[in-house]
């Protein structure tokens, strides 16, 4: 029996409203991004990256875009220490990415960590100690003074084998288990760090604020980042990051409400990869931006090729249903939708719109190198008519008439249905052929030829049904109403034509055309018939004695 009374609430409201991040719609610019994939999605994983993997998911990260990369903890494990090393000795840092590195704030770690930096070309030196009720009553035993003391000693240090070394080194604080810190604790442990600093407009500082552990709603979250914005000292010269978890499946609501709240920069993961349910994704942040107009200054624009590369050098999977980069993420089965979006498709194509708005498609899947014919409409017993016809049409050239388009439809269903699978465009148009153009019995039509006389077309039509041959004449208003009276004498047929359409498949002097018949028979239903030919004449033909078929099968 589950017991929630088991449960409190273990984050701290600011000591006054701060809503002002509330009257605002979206940000106008990208933050300043910063990858932690390989310090803290890489300790995330069950097997954690070799050397020759991490460089690679490095050169991956500079790519995309990334001009601030967290690549490890260089007191960890002398793989952390040895991957830093090989980074800076062999030169792979390009002059416009920043390195960034983690440590604790304890004397032995930092001071391995300058080791690591040895000449390094500019660098990020991140430390952190906890702050949070929870650490300081449960872990560490210690008084809000003595954590406090903890960070401040932690960040005279850095500024002491700074200034010895003479290295290019910027300076970032966490207060780790912001979220579970009283507001106001935060921002004195904060300040204190940026008073041993003392950023400058040269030399900003970086206040990372982490969602460390998930315990709130987002909106909880905007209003302590705002109380940190609008009371940090030296708030011209310090950049506010955010670090969001994703215990509550809100990472990154946390993240584009924290930065309405006033922050400048996010450190997250690509994939939302990391410590229990995961870092925010800043796929998901980057592509949201990009879908609302503003450009996020990380290029995504080969999907498929990130997440290869992603998956090859984590072991980790791209969800089939992870926003902007699943496989399954633009892909349409049900009808209605399938409809909308093909409608939706013909719109742009005729009225050639500044600006995407498609139906069910947030952004236009050929950004991120997705296709239409692979990956948005997909046909399974679930599809309709919208989705069946765009494959044909896009896929193939077929342009079917809407009641026919709606009896392939149908056919699509029974078929998937029946074989409890999705359907690809070859089999969606192999099955076409064998409904509705390859019909052949009862009825055949070996011969036709025509004769103009009292103002009309006379046809003479050789048919063969089941093995018995007649030749039969017949007049019409044209060609292919000569020969559908022929076949109403010759055999006793009742119907009408009452559909008929054509177009070419290719675009050449030998193209071949197809023509589309349908007939009513008495009881009201409709039957469709295709034919394909380099002549029209005979294409027509195919078609109306392939639709007779089909009502004779009935």
């Amino acid at each position: 029996m589950m017991n929630h009374s088991k449960y409190r609430r273990q984050y701290y409201l600011p000591p006054y409203p701060c809503l002002k991040w509330a009257q605002k719609d979206y940000v106008d610019k990208a933050p300043v991004w910063c990858s932690v994939d390989l310090r803290d999605g890489n300790q995330a994983l069950v097997v954690p990256m070799t050397l020759e993997q991490k460089i690679g998911f490095f050169k991956l990260l500079c790519k995309v875009g990334f001009k601030e990369i967290e690549v490890g903890f260089p007191a960890a494990s002398e793989t952390e220490y040895t991957f830093i090393r090989t980074l800076i000795e062999q030169d792979l840092i390009p002059d416009d990415v920043t390195i960034q590195v983690l440590t604790q704030a304890r004397e032995h770690i930092i001071r391995k960590t300058f080791e690591a930096l040895e000449g390094v070309k500019q660098a990020i030196v991140h430390v952190y100690n906890s702050t949070s009720v929870a650490q300081r009553e449960q872990v560490f035993h210690k008084s809000k003074e003595e954590i406090l003391k903890i960070a401040v000693e932690g960040a005279e240090l850095l500024k002491k084998l700074t200034e010895e070394s003479g290295g290019n080194y910027r300076f970032e604080y966490s207060p780790e288990s912001f979220t579970g810190t009283e507001p106001e604790y935060a921002l004195e442990v904060c300040n204190a760090v940026l008073d041993v600093w003392k950023p400058t407009a040269d030399k900003k500082a970086i206040i990372n604020l982490p969602v460390t552990v998930e315990h709130s709603m987002p909106h909880v979250y905007a209003s302590q980042i705002e109380y940190m914005c609008e009371n940090l000292k030296y708030r011209d010269n310090v950049i506010v990051s955010l670090h969001p978890h994703n215990d509550r499946g809100c990472g990154v609501a946390d993240t584009e409400m924290g930065l309405l709240a006033g922050a400048d920069r996010v450190e997250g993961t690509l994939f939302g990869n990391g410590e229990r349910t995961g870092n925010v994704d800043v796929v998901t942040l980057a592509m949201n931006m990009y879908s609302q107009g503003v450009d996020p200054e990380l290029d995504f624009g080969n999907m498929p090729e990130v997440c290869e590369a992603y998956e090859k050098f984590t072991g980790m999977k791209v969800d089939e249903r992870s926003p902007y980069a699943g496989a399954l993420v633009f892909a349409a089965f049900s009808g209605s939708h399938q409809d909308a979006i093909a409608k939706g498709m013909h719109y742009r194509v005729e009225n050639d719109p500044d600006h995407w708005d498609v139906p069910y498609l947030p952004i236009d899947p050929t950004d991120v190198s997705r296709n239409y014919d692979a990956d948005v409409i997909r046909i399974n017993s679930q599809s309709g008519k919208g989705g069946v016809g765009y494959i044909l049409e896009h896929n193939f050239g077929l342009n079917l008439p809407p009641k026919m388009r709606e009896a392939m439809g149908y056919a699509a269903k029974d078929e998937s249905d029946h074989k409890n699978k999705e359907l690809m465009p070859e089999e969606i148009f192999e099955l076409f052929k064998k409904k509705f153009e390859e019909v052949r019995t009862p009825y055949q039509i070996t011969e036709v030829h025509f004769k103009q006389e009292n103002g009309g077309i006379t046809a003479e039509v050789h048919t063969d049904c089941q093995g018995k041959k007649e030749v039969t004449y017949a007049p019409g208003n044209g060609r292919l109403n000569s020969v559908s009276n022929a076949l109403k004498k010759c055999f006793g047929l009742q119907y009408n034509l009452v559909t008929y359409q054509e177009h070419a498949l290719e675009a050449s002097s030998s193209s071949r055309a197809i023509a589309y018949v349908g007939i009513q028979t008495p009881d009201g239903k409709l039957y469709w018939g295709a034919g394909v030919d380099s002549d029209i004449i005979r294409a027509s033909i195919d078609a109306l004695v392939t639709a007779i078929n089909n009502s004779a099968a009935a």
